[in-house]
């Protein structure tokens, strides 16, 4: 009797279902037509129906369950099926009664209730005699809660006394969280419905997240919408294309409206939309031609309809009563109710919030009242509505807005004038800002008015769209894809810290990575589907910069990226901390000898390509083909065995080498020796080279001193530092520098043990007039004032050349600062100079400070880290070319 009683309360309360064109959830689930929405149960993320887990649960040692999903995720429908199984015999049996609420209802009515009121008066599936049967046993019963979200306060039981009496009458919100604390029907089991709030936190139980239709369900859907396979593949792929990377594309009702706004234009012959906007157009045109009503009438209902929204938004609820509809104008549209509105007892709501906007935006472009102007309306609405301006922005133009003015009349011209001057205004302020959200907003604007002329006007050369795009969703990367492709090509696409760059994100980016000129993806997580995107991009686009460090890539995603290197436009391509190893090796190397490859620059640091990997590299650079200049190896387990291949390539007299930089490989005496051996070829090209922490010592600068003193040398940089060379070594060095003709104009010396009279040998070098040097390094080696006065006293002399000078940590007092400004003041070619990490006091700031503002030559001076107080640092501010 209960449950033939409960089949019979369901098709009274059933109306149009969310789902599959409109059936009665009664007749959905009879014809195996239902599609359970995938679930994640207590974030465990593992998926399973949504079937499977509310029966999971209820026979657990704790039968509560809250399902949550936000709006047309299919909570209520997901409820009527388990009301119905239970009412067809199917499952949860050991159930005798089930009592079924709809807080939205009850919350209408304003009321207080005893929980034998609430039963008697509103579950009329259960018969009166029934009440005490289900007040005596509750352990047999199962309490269903729609609308959770509706109750008006926070469920915290120590906000309330709570009820434990079922002939107290309290309000909705005690008597609901006496059910659900159990201090009413002790021992009942209960499955409640919420979209996510806050006013639930204090419940326990089993928490499902309804994740809605995925793309298996979206497919599997549209395969029973459609009767044609050939229709069935066109809608999907559209849908997919054009509005699956919405959040909104999971919901079950979003996923109908789709279905049936397609199926009518099909039928008809018409063009699918191509944005959420323009399928919003084509809802509203098909449900006012459902209407016999003359223009004037249609326009006088969206009006109303809009007057509700506006209601509806400000309460921050999607339901009204009777009594407002009729004062906002409802009364000469009754048949219209029931197509745009829900009904729900006594309260009536819009099917769903983005319904809700649109008929705002419109109602706005329609009126032609001169009360409220954009800024007016913004702000009215300002945290209550998500999507009015992106639907006000697709209505602002007139391809976008023909449809409905062929139904409803023009839209108001000031109004529109004064959109576009208000998103215009907006919209300069935002892009030259820094915050990613915002512009993605804005180029989420002019993607609904698909106007490319509009783009050009909005971004302007001042906007800030070099500013990083890391971690977009689907929607940001559509966006961003018409932005870009419109404004053609492109400075720089920044996608850094990109923490899963995915195939889907990449494959809808794919246009606009092809228009980059740079591409930033350092410090990213590229998913392996992503990686044939971005090859297939580079191989036909404009891209001359793709920076990868950091990215983790490994051998098996480099694999697949090389095909787009081999034949691209690249010339710069940074490698570092990206995991690969000697695999990788033959792999680049086809990139490097490849006719078509324009690479020049090549980024490999921290690598562990290790001697065998870095032997096959350099047969690359024998080839006629390769074009590579610059080489970053730092860390890549090299020895003199790699040195000594490397050395072959720049002999060969193809090797287009200009700079190598070798730190942190141990590569010896014997490494340095192949080097210096090519140094002194005519064939070699090197110009730069760095062996920072190399593991040299003094025996290394023999050889190197000759390679400086080759008439064919053509070093201009040498960085030696952290390196034991010692005194010895050092003199050496200072022997070629010597050399009329020397190529060298920047050493590297830190940290290598050099002492005094190294530095005094270095201040002959610069005074000689042979020395072309104009940047000297010899930091962190502790030589005092008096060895660094040498240098102070090379400097001021009008041979030497020096622009910048790193005497960072070398045991610097205030005992030199006379000396220094007095150098600083001879000098007319010192540019920079590092001080960080000495011993320079307060007393030394005001000299500083006032030799450095008369300075014409000085651009910079670093005295961080020195023994400062607060009182200098006020002084030093007084100088924008110290930096402390």
């Amino acid at each position: 009797m209960d449950k033939d009683m409960m089949l019979i309360h369901i098709l009274k309360s059933g109306g149009e279902s969310t789902l599959l064109g409109g059936d009665q959830m009664v007749n959905v689930i009879s014809s195996k037509k239902f599609m359970s929405p995938q679930t994640d149960r207590d974030g465990d993320h593992r998926l399973s129906s949504l079937d499977h887990t509310i029966h999971t649960a209820l026979s657990e040692e704790s039968p509560h369950v809250i399902l949550f999903g936000p709006e047309g995720s299919g909570k209520t429908s997901a409820l009527e099926k388990l009301l119905l199984d239970w009412a067809k015999g199917e499952r949860l049996q050991n159930f005798t009664k089930i009592l079924h609420f709809r807080l939205r209802e009850l919350k209408a009515l304003n009321e207080t209730f005893s929980l034998e009121m609430l039963i008697l008066q509103h579950c009329d599936h259960i018969p009166p005699e029934s009440v005490p049967l289900i007040l005596e046993r509750p352990n047999e019963v199962l309490v269903v809660f729609d609308d959770l979200d509706q109750c008006k306060h926070n469920l915290d039981p120590s906000l309330f006394t709570l009820c434990a009496d079922p002939n107290q009458v309290v309000s909705l919100s005690c008597l609901v969280a006496s059910l659900l604390h159990r201090s009413l029907l002790k021992g009942a089991a209960f499955v409640g419905a919420s979209r996510p709030t806050e006013c639930l936190k204090h419940l326990s139980g089993t928490q499902v997240n309804l994740l809605g239709f995925l793309k298996p369900q979206r497919e599997a859907y549209f395969n029973g919408f459609f009767t044609d396979p050939t229709s069935t593949n066109k809608a999907l792929v559209h849908m997919e294309r054009t509005l699956g990377f919405y959040d909104i594309s999971t919901s079950p009702r979003f996923c109908w409206t789709v279905c049936n706004i397609y199926k009518s234009l099909m039928d008809s012959g018409g063009k699918l939309p191509e944005t959420l906007s323009q399928l919003y157009v084509s809802v509203l045109v098909h449900l006012l031609q459902t209407l016999s009503l003359n223009d004037s009438s249609k326009k006088e209902l969206v009006l109303v309809l809009g007057k509700t929204a506006s209601h509806c938004a400000l309460q921050q609820h999607l339901s009204c009563t009777k009594k407002e509809m009729n004062l906002f104008g409802f009364e000469p549209f009754p048949t219209a109710v029931g197509i745009f509105l829900r009904v729900s007892g006594v309260s009536f709501s819009f099917h769903s919030q983005m319904i809700l906007e649109f008929l705002l935006a419109v109602s706005f472009f329609l009126d032609k009242s001169t009360s409220e102007g954009v800024d007016e309306m913004m702000e009215k609405h300002k945290g209550r509505v998500k999507f009015l301006d992106v639907f006000l922005s697709a209505l602002s133009e007139p391809v976008q807005r023909k449809p409905l003015e062929t139904q409803l009349g023009e839209f108001n011209p000031d109004r529109i004038t004064d959109f576009k001057r208000w998103f215009k205004s907006t919209s300069d302020v935002t892009l030259k800002g820094c915050y990613k959200e915002k512009h993605h907003h804005c180029f989420h604007l002019l993607h609904q008015a698909q106007n490319e002329d509009l783009v050009k006007e909005i971004v302007t050369p001042s906007a800030r769209i070099g500013i990083s795009y890391g971690d977009l969703s689907l929607q940001d990367c559509v966006t961003l894809n018409y932005v870009f492709t419109c404004l053609g090509d492109m400075k720089t696409l920044n996608l850094y810290r990109s923490r899963n760059f995915t195939g889907e994100q990449a494959e809808m980016l794919r246009p606009t990575m092809s228009l980059s000129h740079e591409i930033q993806l350092s410090y990213s997580f590229l998913n392996t589907a992503a990686v044939p995107h971005l090859a297939s991009a580079l191989s036909r686009g404009l891209t001359t910069v793709l920076d990868l460090s950091n990215t983790l890539l490994g051998d098996e995603k480099f694999k697949l990226l090389c095909p787009g290197l081999r034949d691209c436009k690249l010339q710069t391509l940074k490698l570092t901390v990206c995991r690969l190893t000697e695999a990788s090796c033959e792999d680049l190397v086809s990139v490097l000898t490849s006719a078509t490859s324009q690479l020049i620059d090549l980024d490999l640091r921290c690598n562990q390509i290790e001697d065998q990997g870095f032997i096959k590299v350099c047969k690359a650079l024998h080839s006629p083909h390769c074009k590579l200049q610059r080489l970053l190896l730092l860390g890549c387990g090299l020895t003199e065995t790699s040195i000594e291949a490397l050395s072959a390539a720049l002999l060969s007299g193809q090797s287009q080498l200009r700079k190598v930089n070798l730190r942190l490989n141990n590569i010896g005496v014997r490494g340095v020796e192949a080097l210096a051996k090519s140094l002194q070829d005519p064939h070699c090209r090197l110009q730069q080279l760095d062996l920072f922490d190399c593991q040299l010592t003094g025996e290394c600068c023999p050889c190197l001193k000759e390679a400086l003193m080759s008439e064919h040398c053509s070093l201009s940089e040498l960085d030696l530092s952290v390196n034991d060379l010692g005194q010895e070594g050092a003199l050496l060095l200072c022997q070629a520098l010597s050399r009329p003709g020397c190529p060298l104009q920047k050493l590297g010396l830190i940290r290598c043990e050099l002492t005094p009279s190294t530095f005094k040998e270095l201040g002959s070098v610069l005074r000689s007039g042979t020395s072309g040097l104009k940047s000297l390094l010899v930091g962190m080696n502790t030589v005092g004032d008096q060895g660094v006065k040498h240098l102070w006293d090379a400097v001021a002399h009008p041979n030497c050349l020096l622009e910048e000078l790193d005497v960072e940590m070398t045991g610097l007092t205030d005992a030199c600062v006379d000396d220094l400004c007095a150098t600083i003041r001879a000098s007319q070619t010192l540019k920079t100079l590092e001080l960080r990490n000495n011993s320079l006091t307060d007393a030394s700031v005001p000299a500083l400070v006032q030799t450095m503002q008369e300075s014409q030559n000085m651009l910079e001076m670093n005295l961080k880290y020195n023994d400062f107080s607060e009182e200098a640092f006020n002084l030093l501010e007084e100088c924008d070319k110290i930096r402390y």
